[in-house]
Parts: structure tokens; sequence; C-alpha cells
């Protein structure tokens, strides 16, 4: 059972849109929740960034499979962009999962059979209109406000970056994808392959998300917040490497 959880398969959904809000966190009070294995990627060795993840997913089925077997889905990520070494000597920047969510019973089921993301299910949405972008989970405590009729939108209060340009680094979700297992040594790296990703800033009007809360960071600040909408995304089956300290 443990090896079908390792991603046996590539699979494939297409984005309705994509959400994510990063945060800088002082790189003392992240790297305490990395595994031994994995870096963490910083700005300027001072800050390390946590970002949340939304994404409305549509037809999400394994690759090559027929779109009418898809499933559509909403799929919440806490992820921390690292970077590994991998046994070649190659840098792969990427992120580290705290905790994936998604709104439907199927998905949690199926997902924590195949992937070692762990979903819970909650009663997250999306409601729409032509000035605003609500996401709302009583369940994880998340409200979320966008705008969007922003123009000339400025970078958050405090974000560290000095603009926009620096802020699209981190900007997830990153090609890769890691996870470790302790007892035998194992890097787990998924890898997502996409095409025409140019992440949008959006203004942030409201961000309150449970889960980042919970943690008690001292020093934390929203950096940026980016949106794509319409892409075709597909995850290749997952690679294993022994890690070696």
């Amino acid at each position: 059972m443990l090896s079908l959880k390792n991603h046996p398969f590539a699979v494939e959904a297409f984005f309705e849109s994509s959400l994510v809000l990063s945060y800088a966190v002082a790189k003392e009070e992240l790297q305490p929740l990395l595994p031994s294995c994995l870096e963490l990627d910083t700005l300027n060795d001072t800050y390390g960034f946590i970002a949340a993840a939304f994404v409305q997913t549509k037809d999400l089925r394994p690759k090559g499979f027929p779109k009418f077997m898809g499933n559509n889905f909403i799929l919440i990520g806490f992820r921390i962009f690292v970077r590994y070494t991998n046994t070649k000597g190659k840098k792969l920047r990427g992120l580290y999962i705290l905790k994936s969510e998604t709104n439907k019973k199927k998905m949690s089921f199926l997902g924590n059979i195949f992937t070692h993301y762990n979903y819970l299910q909650t009663d997250i949405a999306f409601k729409k209109s032509e000035r605003s972008l609500q996401i709302i989970s009583k369940k994880s405590d998340i409200s979320i406000t966008i705008n969007n009729k922003a123009v000339d939108i400025a970078l958050p209060i405090n974000s560290p970056f000095k603009d926009w340009k620096e802020a699209r680094k981190f900007a997830g979700p990153l090609p890769f994808t890691f996870t470790f297992n302790s007892s035998t040594n194992e890097v787990l790296i998924i890898e997502g392959v996409r095409e025409n990703w140019i992440p949008q800033p959006v203004e942030v009007v409201k961000h309150q998300i449970g889960f980042i809360d919970s943690k008690s960071f001292r020093d934390i600040q929203l950096a940026n917040a980016f949106i794509i909408k319409n892409i075709p995304y597909y995850w290749k089956k997952g690679k294993i490497e022994l890690w070696k300290p």
C-alpha cells in the first residue's frame, strides 16, 4: 500500500484558476519545519516563504484517460518554498508540503491512496462577482477577498520584495514538490508540467487563513498574491531518491 502513495502514475487536469498567496516568515521560524534533505529557499538569507494555494481544477484524471472520466475539485495546499540537491548534484526549486485540503470526499479518499498529501475534506467555496473573488470556508477558518477591479496594483504593505518582478520568483506552484520518508530516508519528487504560465498580481482586500494563524509565527507578513487562469497542467509519475546526508 505504501508504494501506491508514491504517485504511481501521471495525473492531468485543467486549472480554471489558481490563486496563491505567499507569506514571508523569518527563516529561523521556518527552517525547523523542514526535513534535513531540504534547504529553505530564502530572500536575502532573511525570509523564507509559505504559499497558500487555492486551485479550481477541472477534469482531473490519470494522464491519457478521456475527459469524461475526470472530476472537478477545489484543492488547497500549504507549502514551503525549498531547494533540493538531487543525486546527480542538480539543484531543484520546489515546495514542501505542510497541509492539503479539498472540497470533496472522493478527492480526499483517492488522493490519500495515491499520494502522501494527507488530504482533509473541508467546505471551501469560491464566490465570484464582477468586482471581487471570495474564497470562504467556515470549517477551515478561511475568508479571502480579492479586488477584481484593481489596477496599478501595489505590493502588499510591508512586503519584503522590492517589486513584482522579484516577487514573481516566489509565486507558486513551482516545478517540483517534495515529500520525505524519514524511516527509509527516501525523497519523493513530483514534477509538474505547464505551459503559458504567466501569474498576474492581484490586490488582496482580506486574508484570514486559519492554518497560517495557527502557526503563531512571530514575524510573518503577506508578501505577494498572484492568480493564473485556464491553464492545462499535469504531474509526472513520482520519482524516489535515497537521501544520503
